[in-house]
């Protein structure tokens, strides 16, 4: 056996190759590729570091780019507004800064909000104009906000109340048909609940031994009266004449009818059975009785109720009762007939107000002819009154039903063309002009209205945004009356023709909360129209004064109640008021004045200039030492923030170069100290020659001689005031005041 030997005489081991079946992947399959594995540990080990380490670094790169940035602006290197604020800079133009959550008053320099720590942002420009009150929106912008405008529309508005009420029994034709003598039921006519009867009509008959016997009574009593007749004896005629009559009136009172008693005279036969008969007609509610029951005297028998009238009973606010009157047109829809219609008039409004649901009731009648109308239905009822202009009441309103027509003063569906009685309670007819109803329509003023969606609320302020011109919004503050079909009244601030924004509005807003001009948020920057711009028709009304009356109304200009200028309603009406005289647009006006003369005499004061003092502001300032309140009371505003004192709590007391300062907040500190001498000028300015001494300070280095007077002045006298924050300058005053001094000798 030969083996196999190498060169080297070496034998040759065999190598074992294991055969590997490899499966070839099919024809349509996708062929995946692992991952190339590492032939060592190494490599394996130096592959995971670098799956790691890359993504790890990556990561720890961006947290210190973000944390540098972060510390930039915490210590002010870098500041969002500095890019945005470089081209008003370099156009001269004072940039202010303002929070995004309005926290605190606008800034001058950059930085973050003392209250929530977020980045002031520089307040956008009101393209260079002086005026606080309007902002202006590129057309670019316009159309990305979609803003839309409509124009104010005036009409004569009358609005609905609306309330859901229930159908009841009119109470006034209830009745009850009781026994009126002790017997037994032999007969029901009317057998069971529902039956309609009329007048007259048979419901019952009933047996009774004492009905006989005072049936008998009078039939004897009539034949002894009868014989009397031809007596000579007066005496004996009237006696039997008075005992006819009261067995007479005995059958009456026992239930007989006057036509009974009269059959029975005729008859002349006594029966024990009575009919009990209807005395009106209606409809048997409920029955009390069956056939062959024993009655006493008084017991029930039915319960009748005339159902040709019925009530409904609504539940209305106390502000809408107000606006309801007797005899008014009441709209309702019934739950059952939905597509029907049915009209009645109040009959009643309560006087009082429910303690427990705090709502007025109002009764409401309505015919009821065909029976349709069924007691306890529910009913959606509709009232619809005109809108007062200028939110004065009317006392007066317009019917074309009740105009020049006589009314019934108990039941307001009984309507005549002339005077009379009413059938149903008697009483006489009375002219519904008695009730405020016109004889003939009035020419009612019209009021301006807008959609109201134009109008933005926050509590009690209600602002629009009108459009003076193109691209130009004016916030504008109004008094709105109520809301009908989704237009609402407005009473004072816009005229007929004016643009107000609908759509975009409230981007409007934050537009001019940005910019630092009044806004919604800061309801207390808006203005007050300056004056008021009398047309020829209101001076022709004034001019119907005496000349030194004239003079006082147009310095008054409006009314203190309606806020409508001084001759838009007539002739002004003047009355005395605690000793002032007061003009008022018309004569409905005194009695709200009088009611509440404080509400309305701040509307005059201001008018005349005269704001008077927020009662929060009272309260701030009212926290404060006597010396310390005398002296913000005067400074009114804060010289750094431009906010009145008070308005955000109890101002605070700042020393600047000796002169008492106030300001609104800590805020206003850092500022106020690093330019002092800009706002103290600036608070000199605005308070006034009238200023205290301690408020406006004399300027540094002047000197004040103190004589006393008859008395030569003296040295020890003299006040030399030195301004110690500026040493280099300190010669300057020592000099003047020796000249001063030499000068003074000499004198």
């Amino acid at each position: 056996m030969c083996e196999n030997l190498t060169p080297d005489n070496k034998p040759v081991v065999p190598e074992i190759v294991e055969s590997i079946d490899v499966q070839e992947p099919d024809a349509g399959s996708t062929q995946r590729q692992d991952p190339p594995i590492p032939q060592s540990r190494t490599e394996s080990r130096r592959w995971w570091l670098k799956l790691m380490i890359q993504p790890t670094l990556l990561i720890v790169s961006g947290a210190i780019v973000i944390a540098g940035l972060g510390l930039a602006q915490k210590y002010e290197w870098i500041s969002a507004g500095t890019l945005s604020a470089s081209a008003p800079s370099a156009a001269g133009e004072e940039v202010s800064y303002i929070c995004p959550m309005m926290c605190t008053p606008p800034s001058s320099e950059p930085g973050r909000c003392p209250v929530c720590a977020m980045e002031l942002v520089p307040a956008t420009s009101n393209s260079g104009s002086d005026n606080k009150d309007s902002v202006e929106i590129a057309p670019a912008a316009r159309r990305v906000a979609n803003i839309q405008t409509v124009d104010v529309k005036t009409a004569a508005i009358s609005r609905k109340i609306r309330a859901v009420g229930e159908i009841t029994f009119d109470e006034s034709t209830l009745k009850t048909i009781a026994a009126y003598v002790d017997g037994r039921i032999e007969k029901l006519y009317a057998d069971f609940t529902g039956v309609e009867v009329a007048n007259g009509d048979h419901l019952a008959l009933i047996y009774s031994p004492g009905l006989y016997s005072a049936q008998v009574e009078l039939l004897l009593a009539k034949k002894a009266m009868e014989n009397s007749k031809d007596s000579t004896l007066l005496r004996v005629s009237q006696s039997n004449q008075e005992l006819y009559e009261s067995a007479k009136q005995r059958l009456i009172e026992m239930g007989l009818t006057d036509n009974q008693i009269q059959s029975l005279e005729q008859d002349e036969k006594a029966s024990s059975r009575l009919k009990v008969c209807a005395p009106n007609q209606g409809t048997v509610i409920e029955k009390l009785a069956v056939e062959g029951q024993y009655v006493t005297e008084g017991q029930p028998i039915y319960r009748l109720a005339d159902l040709s009238t019925v009530w409904l009973m609504l539940e209305l606010f106390p502000e809408d009762a107000a606006d309801v009157h007797y005899g008014q047109k009441v709209e309702a829809i019934v739950q059952s007939m939905p597509s029907r219609t049915f009209t009645g008039r109040v009959a009643f409004v309560d006087p009082q107000v429910d303690p427990k649901t705090r709502t007025v009731g109002i009764r409401v009648v309505f015919p009821n002819p065909d029976r349709r109308l069924r007691i306890g239905d529910y009913t959606k009822a509709s009232i619809r009154v005109p809108v007062s202009t200028k939110g004065v009441e009317s006392d007066e309103f317009y019917d074309s039903e009740l105009a020049n027509r006589w009314i019934s003063p108990r039941y307001p569906h009984v309507i005549s063309d002339e005077p009379g009685v009413c059938p149903l309670s008697g009483l006489d007819l009375v002219r519904t002009s008695t009730y405020g109803y016109r004889d003939s329509p009035a020419s009612q003023e019209e009021t301006c209205t807008v959609p109201r969606n134009a109008v933005l609320m926050a509590a009690e302020r209600s602002i629009v945004y009108v459009e003076t011109k193109p691209g130009r919004f004016e916030i504008r503050d109004v008094t709105l009356g109520p809301s009908v079909d989704g237009q609402i009244v407005v009473f004072s601030g816009l005229q007929r023709g004016d643009k107000v924004a609908t759509d975009g509005n409230f981007l409007i807003d934050s537009q001019m909360q940005l910019a630092g001009n009044p806004s919604l948020i800061d309801p207390t920057r808006i203005k007050k129209s300056e004056g008021v711009i009398f047309t020829e028709e209101m001076l022709a009304a004034i001019a119907k004064l005496p000349a030194e009356e004239q003079a006082q109304a147009k310095m008054q200009q409006i009314c203190p109640v309606t806020e409508m200028p001084l001759g838009s309603m007539g002739k002004p009406v003047k009355i005395d008021l605690d000793g002032e005289t007061v003009f008022l647009c018309c004569q409905g006006c005194e009695g709200s004045l009088r009611r509440e003369p404080d509400v309305y005499m701040a509307n005059l004061k201001q008018s005349r200039g005269e704001v008077a003092i927020d009662p929060e502001i009272q309260k701030a300032l009212d926290q404060l030492p006597p010396d310390d309140r005398q002296i913000a009371m005067q400074q009114k505003t804060c010289p750094v923030a431009d906010y009145p004192l008070g308005a955000m709590g109890v101002p605070i007391k700042v020393d600047v170069q000796g002169t008492p300062v106030f300001i609104c907040c800590e805020g206003c500190r850092s500022r106020l100290l690093a330019s002092p001498k800009e706002y103290l000028d600036k608070l000199k300015a605005s308070v006034g020659e009238s200023a205290p001494s301690d408020i406006a300070p004399p300027p540094t280095g002047v000197m004040e001689i103190v004589d006393a007077p008859g008395l030569a002045p003296q040295i020890g006298e003299i006040e030399l005031i030195v301004d110690d924050t500026n040493e280099s300058d300190s010669s300057a005053p020592h000099s003047a005041s020796r000249h001063q001094l030499d000068q003074e000798e000499q004198r």
